[in-house]
């Protein structure tokens, strides 16, 4: 998750407005490898508009242009809670459980909140350990112990529960991979809402971990992030929306949703050169892999 340095009030009233057009459906299935419906149905509301059960009418919106399979990431207690309830009631999602980094510092009981993360983490329909990292935008050096104290906690319950590790990454590129190292990285790292260099992305892939581009990678700023996604092989790549932030160009600014990722894909098809096809064939594939079948 993305947190401008706008007020929460006032994103929730730019994100209240019209939801971009739907997008040509891809010709292959694939994934939203990492979304917060929480915060989109609550803050955006539902493309096509109210909804007697939000939830089912994203994952329908999303099924019909071939997005077929959600990913829904924890932030803190309560989001991971609710994201556990969601996957057991909606097959079409999956949860990831965790506490954001930027969270971690303003909890009075830190190793509490970790304990009820853990305790959710055992259950079947969590599929990963994220979102959990560094973040050097948001929070100051007085935070910065909490952050990592808590991220290796994370590390920790991946690794035993044998789940991905869904990492937030913000200006911190180097001391995420320091602590990778300290503790030992699980089997299976996704490095969320990419956004380093082609030689940071160089290092991951060479470690094996995967890289989630958003829709950052449409923006006509981000031309070192396009680098770094050229370089990626196929099967090290995951598309993300990171609803309701980060809409992809030509939308942004507009509210973000699951039904929108053919637009990343599609400019991830022109930036690594591979077929449309066979893009979504590898990131379908790698989605399985990483998360277990739906």
């Amino acid at each position: 998750m993305t947190e401008p340095t706008e007020s929460r009030k006032q994103r929730a009233a730019r994100r209240a407005g019209e939801f971009p057009p739907a997008p040509e459906p891809l010709p292959r299935p694939v994934l939203d490898s990492h979304t917060h419906l929480d915060i989109t149905v609550s803050e955006a509301g539902v493309p096509g508009g109210p909804a007697d059960d939000p939830v089912a009418a994203a994952v329908a919106v999303a099924a019909e242009v071939g997005v077929d399979r959600l990913v829904q990431v924890g932030v803190d207690v309560a989001s991971s809670r609710w994201g556990v309830e969601t996957a057991e009631a909606y097959p079409a999602v999956v949860a990831t459980v965790a506490l954001h980094p930027n969270e971690a510092p303003r909890l009075a009981d830190l190793d509490e909140a970790l304990r009820q993360i853990e305790a959710l983490a055992a259950r079947d329909r969590v599929r990963g350990i994220g979102e959990t990292g560094m973040d050097f935008f948001r929070t100051g050096d007085e935070g910065r112990v909490a952050q990592e104290e808590s991220f290796r906690a994370h590390i920790a319950i991946a690794k035993r529960y044998g789940k991905p590790l869904v990492i937030h990454d913000r200006d911190a590129h180097a001391d995420v991979l320091r602590i990778l190292d300290d503790e030992g990285a699980p089997e299976t790292v996704v490095l969320h809402c990419f956004s380093g260099d082609a030689e940071f992305a160089a290092e991951c892939v060479r470690r094996g971990y995967l890289l989630s581009f958003a829709g950052t990678v449409t923006f006509g700023s981000a031309g070192a992030l396009r680098e770094a996604a050229a370089l990626t092989p196929l099967d090290q790549i995951l598309v993300e929306t990171d609803a309701p932030y980060l809409t992809p160009m030509p939308h942004r600014g507009r509210p973000n949703a699951s039904y929108l990722i053919p637009v990343t894909v599609r400019s991830l098809a022109g930036t690594t050169g591979a077929d449309l096809d066979e893009l979504c064939t590898a990131i379908s594939a790698t989605g399985d892999r990483v998360f277990g079948p739906w």
